[in-house]
């Protein structure tokens, strides 16, 4: 198969032919339809996360069809078409797994990090990890799902149930949420980079009742922010922007240092939550709503060849909604 492989942190992905990978027992191995581009998946080729497994197929929002099963996974799985999560396996016994969150699993893998992903032709992963999609569905406009649209869900859900929203950084997983959030009823206020106004007219296309830069400050006071920019200076301006007893919902993996700021930000019981990847009952959550409120992924698809392209763009800023390889 073809794959794109990370050989060194910071440098560019490598074409290599491999053979296919070979499930084990309890895993599948799918051919792969399209894997979308996260800003995680830059994060690990450039070193912010500093302990991927060398040499590494990154990617991990994988849609594929089912090829081939391991020992222990039924074989009517064969022919389905699945989603491939950063989650990618938990071990089931730690307190935060017997508890529920096994997303703070202590010994946990990740897909496109500890293990090979999704910028290849096939890819393996757990059976148990891998949700049955809509067979009938666009592949590209799900893969943006499997994570922008997961991490997105989470982090509404830490944001409670306020009407007025918040989102920092509109790609991938803002302009999903924001499609929920107007399904919802709920108001939904954008920040940009200053001076994106691409972005911030996506924004306003998209329903939002406002649209301006991060350095700005909303009309109105909200009830929560969720920031899915990489950016720790955002806090204190996300602080700001929200009510007392309002909320502010770190949305990523890794965000820069958070600034020193004064305590009258965070007092009024205004509080400063953050997002740990994901758990499969956000999937089971996540898929039927996405249907009912006629989620639309905006997403530049990129052949499989063209990933440091795609990663190129992302890091600039250049694309609007989600990066999509396809084989």
């Amino acid at each position: 198969m073809k794959a794109m492989v990370l050989e060194a942190v910071g440098s560019p992905l490598r074409p290599v032919d491999r053979p296919d990978p070979v499930p084990l027992s309890g895993q599948l191995m799918l051919r792969v339809e399209a894997c979308a581009v996260c800003r995680t998946d830059l994060q690990v080729c450039d070193g912010d996360l500093s302990e991927p497994k060398l040499p590494l197929i990154p990617g991990h929002e994988i849609v594929g069809r089912v090829e081939a099963v391991g020992e222990g996974v039924p074989s009517s799985r064969v022919g389905q078409r699945v989603g491939v999560p950063w989650l990618g396996h938990t071990c089931g016994c730690c307190s935060f797994c017997r508890n529920k969150a096994e997303n703070l699993c202590d010994q946990p893998q990740f897909t496109g990090y500890t293990r090979d992903g999704g910028f290849a032709m096939h890819v393996v992963a757990d059976a148990d990890y891998a949700f049955v999609l809509d067979p009938q569905a666009d592949p590209v406009a799900l893969a943006p799902l499997l994570c922008a649209g997961l991490i997105g869900w989470r982090s509404l859900k830490k944001a409670g149930d306020g009407s007025r929203i918040g989102l920092y950084g509109f790609g991938a997983a803002a302009h999903i949420i924001a499609q929920v959030c107007r399904w919802q009823g709920r108001e939904i206020y954008a920040f940009s980079r200053p001076g994106d106004e691409a972005a911030q007219l996506f924004a306003l296309d998209l329903g939002a009742a406002w649209a301006g830069g991060s350095d700005e400050s909303p009309p109105v006071l909200l009830d929560a922010a969720i920031i899915f920019a990489p950016v720790g200076e955002l806090v204190p301006a996300a602080l700001r922007a929200v009510r007392k007893g309002g909320r502010v919902v770190c949305g990523g993996i890794h965000m820069s240092d958070l600034p020193a700021m004064p305590y009258a930000l965070i007092w009024g019981e205004r509080s400063i939550v953050s997002v740990a990847n994901l758990t499969r009952a956000d999937a089971e959550e996540l898929f039927p709503v996405a249907r009912k409120a006629g989620v639309r992924t905006h997403t530049t698809v990129y052949s499989l060849v063209d990933a440091n392209r795609a990663l190129a763009d992302l890091r600039l800023g250049r694309v609007t909604g989600a990066a999509v390889l396809t084989p």
